[in-house]
């Protein structure tokens, strides 16, 4: 009798346990800010070195949904070096092997570089795994960063169902 309590606890806790299961976001983080705009950011699963190149950090990509505003999409990369352009920056853009370029804006202190519109977190729902490539400035070199993007579809249907909208 008591082995019977004990296998119908086991099941009732399992079927509430599946039932209350998060999506699997893989690394991405959703946040919503006190502005309302709901984020999701993922850190590159590589390093780039700073300073003297003692010290190594990952950037990290943001997609962005504002509820109220205009852009309702963006993306931003987020650097600790800055990038020397003051408006406009072109980064190669890899998508599981598809190569293009495009044209971000640089955002304050030019640590953050942005792409505004929905198209390109469109370009991203399905994919496996982005590269993004920059010039730091003239003489400064190239940074380049990693993303694997797993959990990337329910991390998108997550931010868009707390921004009220549909998914790019």
């Amino acid at each position: 009798m008591m082995r019977d309590v004990v296998v119908a606890a086991a099941l009732l806790f399992a079927a509430t346990s599946v039932v209350l299961a998060e999506p699997d976001l893989g690394n991405w983080r959703v946040d919503t800010g006190r502005d309302g705009q709901v984020t999701a950011s993922l850190h590159a699963s590589n390093k780039l070195l700073t300073g003297g190149g003692a010290l190594g950090y990952s950037p990290v990509l943001t997609l962005v949904c504002r509820p109220d505003g205009e852009p309702r999409w963006s993306e931003w990369l987020q650097l600790n070096d800055a990038v020397s352009a003051s408006r406009k920056i072109t980064i190669s853009v890899v998508v599981d092997g598809g190569k293009t370029d495009e044209s971000w804006s640089v955002g304050p202190r030019g640590r953050t570089l942005v792409r505004d519109g929905d198209d390109g977190i469109k370009r991203l729902a399905s994919a496996n795994r982005l590269t993004l490539s920059w010039r730091f400035g003239l003489l400064s070199g190239r940074g380049e960063a990693d993303f694997v993007l797993a959990g990337l579809a329910e991390a998108i249907s997550q931010i868009a169902a707390s921004c009220k909208t549909d998914p790019p």
